[in-house]
This record gives C-alpha cells, structure tokens and sequence, in this order.
C-alpha cells in the first residue's frame, strides 16, 4: 500500500491500535485490575489465587481520523487507492489522525493477603500513541503534485505537519490493598523499554509553481533514519531506551452501593539515546517538472534525512487523570468516565450502561471523544469467579463500515474514519481463596500490617 505522505509513513509505522475499553472498568476482570491499580479481582471462597492470561490474546485496538481528508482515507484504508482529487487546497484545513495501543502479552495477577484484601501483580505490555495534525496539500503533494501548478504561489503554512508517534515496552508490578471495608489504595510501577519513537513539527511552508518548489521549516527527531531500519529484533525488549512510568489510583465504595475510582496512570518518561537523531529543517528544493510522482515524492522524503545531528532527548508517556462512578440496579448497572490525557491532546468522557444475566453481560457505551468525535461501543462479556472472556468495540458503526469496505474493497462508510476491536481471555487457577472458617490454608491471615496504612501514618500526629 502507498503511503499517504512522510509524517504518516514515518509516524504511524506501527499498524498496531488501542482503545481504553471503559466498559471493562469496574468488572473486576484481568484488564480491569491492571488498569485501575485499587481494582480487586478475587472473589473470595470461589476465586483460586493465582489471575493469567496464559499468553492468549488480551489486547484492544483504536484508531481515527477527522476532518477533509474522510474519504481519501477511508478509500485508500478500504480499496487501497489513493485519490484527493476532490480534496480542497489552499484552504488551510487542518485533519488529525489518532492511534493508540496497549497490548498484554504476559499478565499475572496473585492473590497475596484475606486480611486488607492484598493482591499483586506483574504484566509484559506493549504499547504505542500517536497523533498528527496534517493539512489537506500535504496528502496532495504526495498524490498528485501538479496541481498545485494551477496556483501561483501558496504559502501561510500549507504542509504544515505536526505529530508524534511513540512505542514502547512496559514492565509493570502492581500492588493493591483495602484500607477499610470502603476505601481502597493502588499503584502500579513499570519499567520501560523504548522500541520507536518519532516526532515531527513543520512549522511554516509553501509552494511556489514558477519556478517549481517546496520549502520546508521545522525540526523531525527519531530513533531510526528510514523504515528499512525497523525488523522483527526492533521489537525485543533491550532497554537501550530506557524508562519510567508510575500509575497510583483509590476507589470507595458508599454504604449505599456508589462505587467512586480515580486514577492518575502511566505518568513517566522515555530517555530516548540509542541511535537517536533530530534534523533541524530550513529548506527550499526545486520539483522537477520532468520527473513522475514517485521521484518528486523522494525528493520531498529527502529533505527530512539530510543532515541528521545526533542528540538524546527525553519524551513524556501518555500520561491520564481519570474518574469512574457506577451504581448496580439489579441487573442494570449505569456508569460514568471521565478521562483526560495529561500531556497530549484528547481525553473521553463515557456513559457506560451494562446488562447482566447470571454470568453474561452486555455493555452499550455512548462515548465523546475530546477531539470532537462521537463513538457508540457495543461489548459483550462472560465472566465466572475463575475464567472470563470478552470482546467489543468502542466505535461499533466505524469499524462495521471499515471491516464492510475492506472486505468487499468498495468504499463503505461517511463521517470521520474509525475503527476498533478489543478481546481478552483470563483464568484463575490454584487453592480457592476462602474465608479464615472454611480454609486451614489461608493466606495472610497472621499478617496485622497494611502497606497504605504505614504509609500515611508519617502524617499522624505523635
């Protein structure tokens, strides 16, 4: 497939997306309890004490675009070809594209403690962000460069790009605890390893068609020269990248049934020094008439890749605040998220409403994306103290039209570009954690100290 432009093929290079799966908070599954770090996920005299996905999928993806580009998009997404034919030009319209992505590979969770209700656990994750603005001449400069030969001179900014693409290694350690019967206290503390990372911000150009020419300001960082760099090895964990991230959260349950949970995730940093680089752009280079599209296309990738000063630099993760409420009716359960990104752009406000019988549920979420996009998931759900298994989308009618077209390679769909899937499969396995009176084998019956409560003891007064 071709590439739309430079800031695309270059920033999201990693087919791999991800969605939050807000219908998953709350559940008490695998997901939800690395998640959200004060989450339980044993059930007392039913569960068995140890929690894994065994290496089975456990994984969400999510990806969308908005704005003129729509349909150039979604055809070249569904059919594989690229027209901007009807894309207006010299306009100044803006479109952004988003992707994330959060994959379990490995993922342990064990029940510790009866007493405080202590679990812990240790997750292999991969994960990726992106987010690039990007103008509608950038996709047409790569398409068909030749019309803007019909305007004289184009500047303020036309193929101004900016966008950032990050992926990354996650290893965690999670550790939970009840305070009391009502309030509970999480965290959770990885170590990162960087895999690809790319940031690019052009901050003024124009074209000029007599003589022909682009020029280009701003800067491009990354971790790697061109695509051909990356192969299967990029992937391995060596921490020549390496990194931090902490994630802390509590919930609180009312006598009356309102369950409360805050959480400030993934709040850390990428030290990026291992065959980094950053290219200060400040150029202006001839298009020559004579050549086809694909030569003015590496004309243009060139000027991205000529002189590239070598230099490290720090990166902020994805860094979210989020609130979840929720209230069982029987089998109606209503629930609200807030979520926001700290350090980037975007953020979700969601309105979850889940429908249960004995051990099947289904979840139908509305969901406004901060970056003014509408999204409607649909989830379902089965779950026993000891085995679980789910899938959905967040973005059900998107991604119907983008499976549709892809598989029939005729353009399907209208409005902004989508598409999301996630599932996961977790067992339990071990002694069943009883109560203290049915169990000769409990674990941390005997233990009298709470992590939490020593922790905020400095702050009493002696």
């Amino acid at each position: 497939m071709k590439k739309l432009l430079l800031a695309l093929s270059i920033l999201v290079s990693v087919k791999v997306t991800y969605a939050q799966q807000y219908s998953l908070f709350g559940t008490k599954t695998l997901f939800d309890a690395f998640e959200n770090p004060s989450q339980k996920s044993f059930t007392l005299d039913s569960s068995r004490k140890f929690s894994s996905n065994f290496f089975l999928p456990y994984f969400g993806a999510n990806s969308a675009n908005r704005g003129d580009a729509e349909y150039a998009v979604r055809r070249l997404t569904q059919e594989g070809i690229i027209d901007t034919e009807q894309l207006p030009i010299g306009t100044g319209e803006v479109n952004h594209f988003y992707e994330n992505s959060n994959v379990y590979v490995a993922a342990l969770r064990i029940f510790k403690s009866y007493k405080y209700q202590k679990e812990m656990g240790f997750a292999w994750q991969i994960r990726s962000d992106s987010h690039v603005d990007y103008t509608n001449e950038t996709l047409v400069i790569f398409d068909y460069y030749r019309r803007f030969l019909d305007y004289p001179n184009l500047n303020d900014g036309i193929f101004n790009t900016k966008g950032y693409q990050q992926t990354y290694h996650q290893f965690s350690f999670t550790y939970r605890e009840n305070y009391n019967k009502q309030l509970a206290f999480g965290i959770k503390a990885s170590l990162l390893s960087g895999i690809l990372y790319n940031n690019l911000n052009i901050s003024d150009s124009y074209f000029n068609a007599d003589p022909a020419s682009i020029g280009l300001t701003g800067t491009y960082s990354s971790n790697f020269s061109n695509t051909k760099e990356i192969k299967g090895k990029t992937f391995f964990p060596t921490f020549k990248n390496p990194g931090l991230s902490l994630s802390f959260g509590t919930n609180y349950t009312t006598k009356k049934g309102l369950f409360l949970m805050a959480n400030i995730k993934d709040l850390g940093f990428i030290w990026w020094r291992n065959n980094t680089h950053e290219t200060s752009i400040n150029s202006s280079e001839p298009i020559d008439l004579s050549g086809n599209q694909a030569s003015t296309n590496q004309e243009i990738k060139d000027i991205f890749l000529l002189s590239p000063q070598s230099k490290k630099f720090l990166a902020p993760t994805n860094a979210k605040a989020d609130v979840y409420i929720s209230k069982a009716y029987g089998f109606y359960k209503p629930g609200l998220v807030v979520s926001k990104n700290l350090f980037y752009k975007g953020g979700d406000i969601a309105l979850i409403n889940t429908f249960s019988y004995n051990d099947f549920s289904a979840s139908v979420t509305p969901l406004y994306n901060l970056n003014n996009i509408f999204m409607l998931g649909l989830q379902g759900k089965y779950q026993t103290p000891n085995f679980e298994v789910f899938l959905g989308t967040d973005n059900l009618i998107s991604s119907a039209h983008q499976a549709y077209g892809m598989l029939k390679e005729r353009t399907s769909g209208s409005g902004p570009n989508g598409a999301s899937f996630y599932m996961g499969v977790g067992i339990k396995f071990g002694n069943i954690v009883n109560h203290p009176q049915f169990s000769d084998t409990m674990p941390g019956i005997n233990e009298n100290e709470s992590f939490f409560k020593s922790l905020f003891s400095i702050f009493k007064r002696r």
